[in-house]
């Protein structure tokens, strides 16, 4: 084995510890990316994960020029190119020199230094047949790199395929085990607290019946009336760890709770809805805040949700004809359930919008990209 050899399999080493020891997917690539090109003739780098609808997103990127850097990477994130595009098409086998790259002419079109770029080499990343998306790595003043060049970026492409992997099926275990939590936990408030509250509700209603003496039997109505009360918050509750019948579909997981909250429910939709499980998801406890809100404030049972889907995209239109609110102009919102809309959005990297008016009602919108 020759020096160079020798430092490649040294290097290897290195990337594949940093890539063992790391459980985070960004950092993670990060500084494998970072790695490779402190030990190797590549002094630039990118990683693409592109979706099975073939959309690209920028996860890590090292020692860009600033032409590429610019605008919070405007070049990379934006727009196809020639790799990503041979990707989508099943075309991209190995690492590859690219001839050409749009992004990089884009770049020198608009007259801003790309620092000597002017063409990269490409290679997936997958784990045997699931694949993640690709690495482009460039070199000032270079136009095509040396078969051991390509070699040894296909070896880094393979071990963070397979760092990729491992974690994904890391974060499906913990998904897996929250939802079996959730579940156990819901179980659980259901067969006890849920049940001694129904107990004292019936207490309270036999004891108020029972009773000649009228304090008596108010306080007794009382107690039946908070109890009812708590029992409806702890059934929301149990609905909000196990949402009860989301198994069967979006719509009817929705229309089962706010028919458990009391809201008539009218519902409209437009598309097919295939949705991720986690779009899925966050769109409930979306619309579900939005009937609690309905529920506690528009002083209405009655609403309307409208789900338009697209191609890449929900719409998601909730409207009621209630109290209705002042919407404040800045993201400064006057109650916890707002709030929490406007964080579920933000972690489906969506928009939110509320439309409202005193005493004219309220629509809630939310495009949910998937």
């Amino acid at each position: 084995m020759d020096a160079k050899e020798f430092s490649n399999v040294e290097l290897l080493k290195e990337i594949a510890e940093l890539l063992n020891e790391e459980m985070e997917m960004v950092p993670m690539l990060q500084g494998a990316l970072r790695q490779f090109l402190l030990g190797t003739p590549f002094q630039t780098g990118w990683i693409f994960f592109i979706d099975e609808k073939g959309r690209h997103e920028l996860i890590a990127h090292e020692n860009l020029p600033a032409s590429l850097a610019a605008n919070d990477c405007r070049t990379l994130q934006k727009g196809g190119c020639w790799c990503v595009s041979k990707y989508r098409n099943g075309e991209l086998k190995k690492a590859t020199n690219m001839i050409e790259c749009q992004r990089i002419e884009q770049a020198m079109a608009a007259n801003t230094s790309v620092e000597g770029i002017t063409h990269h080499a490409t290679v997936p990343l997958q784990s045997g047949k699931e694949r993640f998306g690709i690495l482009n790595v460039a070199s000032p003043n270079t136009v095509g790199f040396e078969p051991d060049e390509l070699a040894l970026l296909e070896s880094v492409a393979f071990q963070m395929g397979s760092a990729i992997k491992r974690i994904k099926l890391t974060t499906q275990a913990q998904e897996i085990a929250l939802v079996e939590e959730r579940n156990r936990l819901a179980r659980d408030l259901h067969d006890s607290v849920n049940q001694l509250l129904f107990s004292v509700t019936l207490t309270a209603r036999g004891g108020a019946e029972m009773t000649q003496h009228a304090e008596v039997k108010e306080t007794f109505t009382e107690i039946q009336h908070l109890t009812q009360e708590a029992l409806t918050e702890m059934r929301a509750l149990i609905w909000q760890l196990r949402p009860k019948g989301l198994e069967t579909g979006l719509v009817e997981g929705i229309k089962g709770y706010a028919e458990m909250i009391g809201i008539q429910l009218t519902t409209h939709v437009s598309g097919v809805l295939q949705l991720p499980y986690k779009v899925e998801e966050n769109v409930f406890r979306i619309v579900q805040e939005g009937l609690n809100n309905i529920q506690k404030h528009a002083a209405v049972d009655a609403a309307e949700l409208y789900l338009t889907a697209t191609s890449s995209s929900l719409l998601v239109v909730l409207r009621d004809e209630g109290r209705g609110f002042i919407v404040p102009s800045e993201k400064v919102f006057p109650s916890l359930g707002l709030q929490s809309i406007q964080d579920r959005v933000d972690v489906c990297g969506g928009s939110v919008e509320w439309v409202s008016e005193l005493g004219k009602g309220t629509e809630l919108f939310v495009r949910i990209p998937f």
